[in-house]
């Protein structure tokens, strides 16, 4: 599952998710559990009426080091 984050062609961060999620590009979404859900939720949302798959990482840190990034990210998404 993470895995696919180092691999596969991928958008890091909310403002970016939104944006794939808008335009019909992202595949699947990646939320971590103890990211701020005042972030998170309207993201979810969103997820569910695009129809979206969304998983959890259990931690910002965590999923950063999946995204081969030096930061901590709170939400990534693979995309077309």
């Amino acid at each position: 599952m993470l895995s696919e984050l180092k691999t596969s062609p991928k958008v890091v961060g909310a403002k970016q998710v939104r944006r794939a999620l808008k335009e019909g590009g992202a595949l699947r979404v990646f939320i971590a559990g103890d990211a701020d859900p005042g972030l998170t939720a309207p993201l979810r949302e969103l997820c569910e009426s695009c129809g979206v798959p969304v998983e959890d990482v259990p931690a910002m840190r965590e999923l950063g080091r999946a995204c081969g990034i030096a930061v901590s990210a709170a939400v990534a998404a693979l995309v077309r």
